[in-house]
């Protein structure tokens, strides 16, 4: 199957893959501005830019972390990040995502779209108030990510009722994906939740409502899955976890090692801070989690609404910043290493090119 090149709004992109939005620090400038250089979307996460390049650009910290959600979220590091990007690949289209439980979303949203994001992806939780933050930028294409046909039909009711507007394209995200999930633990094993069936659903919702392109993603590895997404009605898919496998990703070496190291049975779904399950890898953090014996916490980012300034953290028993952080910076022993249920697979580091050439032409096709 020849791929077709995925349009949103006035953008085209020439290989129908999203790259996965993953904080903090997965995919900066480097990765994203490297994928959307070899054809596909490449998507800059919003989370914890105040780390970028040694907190540089920030304008307060506390305890070495980013102080309060302006800093942690900070405008100056992202339009940097774009930036950077940009050098790698020119006008080519290139996304953010902002995630909705973020402290202070709207204004992050408007400082993506003022560093040149030509789209603002957008998950955890329904964004049900998305356009409200980019009128001043019309050309920007608005995709929120759901986990049903029925997330999809609200979101689209309100943007049409309140902005008579509806999404771009929208991302259904199924329960194999690394990260939060927009499942319970429950459902995130039940086959009615599995990918490969909602995809129908939402396709028809979509149909209900005009026309705009269904992106799937949650576990999809390899060219023989993007066939199968297509076959079952997808434009595109979005994928995360091959990508921290680059030599590009922004990721430490040492995150690299663990998803590298990691086996089938390492890779669970685990309690977060969120209030979601949230899929990782089994690591010294989880086992000293589990014994609540893990690192003190005091919420000093304020980094997600839901977490409630650390009393969610408290309850699960680890920050979610601060653990995200420490797996930026390579730190083992406490980091907090998210990826999606296939991440065992991965046994080698290779360069964008490489596996932008194995999705389209197939594994064995070097």
């Amino acid at each position: 199957m020849a791929f077709k090149a995925l349009k949103i709004k006035d953008l085209t992109i020439p290989i129908p893959v999203v790259q996965g939005g993953m904080g903090v620090g997965i995919s900066w400038d480097q990765l994203a501005g490297t994928v959307s250089k070899e054809g596909g979307l490449g998507v800059i996460s919003s989370v914890g830019t105040g780390y970028y390049k040694n907190q540089e650009f920030i304008d307060k910290a506390v305890a070495g972390k980013p102080y309060e959600t302006l800093n942690f979220y900070s405008k100056n590091s992202l339009i940097e990040i774009f930036k950077n990007a940009r050098k790698i690949c020119g006008d080519a289209p290139l996304a953010c995502n902002v995630l909705y439980a973020s402290g202070d979303y709207g204004r992050i949203v408007m400082d993506a779209c003022e560093a040149g994001a030509d789209a603002i992806i957008t998950g955890a939780g329904l964004p049900t108030n998305m356009p409200e933050f980019t009128r001043d930028y019309p050309d920007v294409a608005l995709i929120p990510i759901v986990s049903s046909a029925k997330a999809l039909k609200i979101i689209c009711k309100r943007w049409t009722q309140r902005y008579d507007r509806l999404p771009d394209a929208v991302i259904l995200e199924g329960p194999k994906s690394g990260g939060h999930q927009g499942f319970t633990y429950e459902q995130c094993f039940m086959d009615e939740y599995q990918l490969e069936n909602l995809v129908k659903p939402v396709k028809d919702e979509i149909a209900k409502w005009g026309d705009f392109p269904l992106i799937a993603a949650g576990g999809v590895w390899d060219k023989k899955d993007i066939e199968e997404m297509m076959r079952l009605g997808a434009d595109a898919v979005q994928m995360g976890t091959r990508f921290i496998a680059t030599e590009e990703c922004d990721a430490h070496d040492n995150f690299k090692e663990v998803i590298i190291a990691a086996k089938e049975e390492d890779i669970k779904l685990l309690k977060s801070p969120v209030g979601l399950p949230a899929r990782g890898v089994q690591t010294n953090l989880i086992d000293l989690v589990d014994k609540r014996e893990g690192p003190a916490i005091k919420c000093i980012s304020n980094c997600v609404t839901p977490c409630h300034r650390g009393e969610e953290a408290k309850v699960v028993g680890y920050c979610i910043a601060d653990r995200l952080s420490d797996a930026y910076m390579g730190n083992k022993e406490t980091g907090l290493f998210f990826t999606g249920s296939n991440g065992y697979k991965i046994d080698k580091i290779i360069t964008v090119k490489e596996l932008m050439h194995k999705l389209t032409h197939g594994e064995d096709d070097s």
